[in-house]
């Protein structure tokens, strides 16, 4: 397809790394014509992996390239850089450059969460951003640090949604039009205990925090979330020690939450504590920002950023309970003075923003997409 055939009426053909993953499936705009279409192919199995596994992203292989290069029209890159060499990040933009597909490459990580050496990741950026056709980021503050770093202009397009419709549905029953609770409740969910998790550091600062507000007549409770299956061994059980017996605090461990596993279980606390302690942006912050969640962020990479003037987002030193008493005070207050109605409607406002966000979102994804292909056309 070229570009004339995409102006046409045909929607773009696009090879999106990975097509399953939520964002990538809310860059669509479900209402436009096909003249203003995004088709994502699906994601390939990679051998031997279970139905639905994107991970390793064939797509990013140089031999799948060569042998589809007629099934799409352009390849966009969002994440799994890390399951692949330089070597073979350079085949994949050998074969494209010989196809002549361009690339777009949305940069939502300057550090990779899954890494604790950021050497191997930083060397990867620096082959991929010099050689991405348009490159897009999420913040202004990622955009100005790509400028600073390769002197190339990412376009800045936001967050979009990750809640599925059902996890903010207002129907009686579902966790947006559940009342909020007393005492309210401090949630920090820490998953499986990946690199950048700060599990140990972020709990004894939300305790020691938690301790210093009830003294002032708060009545508070707290939620440490773990996965069954963690890489830590040892930090799980310093976790269990340092909860025991705390009163007040619960330490839930579990297996890995479907979709709407996890919707429930954010929709159970007030305010989400981010345990990171390294990363660019944040999509769990997305999605308790979609379901009415008040976020508690450290101030690393950019993640303030990502709904400045859109409340319920704090953010605090990690390390320094001072600091998290007053990101914590700034979203309870709120709270303390707010009706029983409060989640329901704001997941309501909240989720009527968002339809109109992916309308935008979608429209300069195509933007970029067609300055891209219009530059190989060339």
């Amino acid at each position: 397809m070229s570009l004339h055939d995409s102006e046409a009426g045909n929607p773009l053909r696009i090879a999106a790394v990975p097509a399953g993953h939520p964002y990538a499936q809310h860059l669509l705009d479900p209402a436009a014509g096909p003249g203003d279409g995004i088709v994502l192919l699906p994601d390939p199995t990679p051998p031997g992996a279970l139905h639905g596994q994107w991970w390793p992203p064939v797509m990013l292989e140089a031999e799948w390239i060569r042998a589809n290069a007629h099934t799409f029209d352009l390849l966009h890159l969002h994440f799994g850089i890390e399951s692949f060499t330089l070597p073979q990040l350079q085949a994949v933009l050998d074969a494209l450059n010989t196809a002549g597909r361009p690339l777009v490459f949305t940069v939502h990580d300057l550090t990779n969460p899954q890494l604790v050496d950021q050497g191997p990741h930083l060397a990867q950026l620096d082959l991929l951003v010099p050689a991405a056709d348009e490159l897009i980021t999420l913040t202004a503050g990622a955009a100005a640090l790509v400028g600073e770093r390769w002197g190339r202009e990412a376009v800045v397009i936001g967050h979009p949604m990750l809640a599925a419709p059902a996890a903010t549905s207002n129907a009686p029953g579902t966790a947006a039009h559940r009342p909020r609770r007393s005492p309210i409740t401090i949630g920090v969910h820490l998953r499986d205990l990946r690199p950048n998790i700060d599990a140990l550091g972020t709990v004894e600062t939300v305790l020691d925090a938690v301790g210093v507000l009830r003294e002032s007549g708060l009545d508070l409770a707290v939620i440490v979330d773990l996965n069954e299956r963690v890489r830590d061994e040892d930090v799980r059980q310093e976790l269990r020690r340092r909860t025991a017996g705390e009163p007040g605090v619960e330490l839930r461990e579990h297996p890995r939450l479907s979709d709407s596993e996890l919707a429930e279980a954010l929709s159970q606390v007030d305010v989400e504590v981010l345990p990171y302690r390294h990363g660019t942006h944040s999509g769990w912050l997305e999605l308790c920002w979609d379901l009415g969640v008040a976020v508690a962020a450290p101030d690393v990479g950019f993640f303030s950023e990502q709904h400045t003037g859109r409340g319920e987002v704090a953010v605090f030193q990690p390390g320094s309970v001072p600091s998290m008493v007053q990101a914590l005070l700034q979203l309870i207050t709120p709270l303390e003075a707010a009706g029983a109605e409060r989640r329901t409607t704001l997941v309501r406002e909240r989720s009527a923003w968002r339809a109109g966000q992916q309308r935008d979102i979608h429209r300069a994804h195509l933007s970029v997409y067609r300055r891209a292909l219009a530059a190989v056309a060339v």
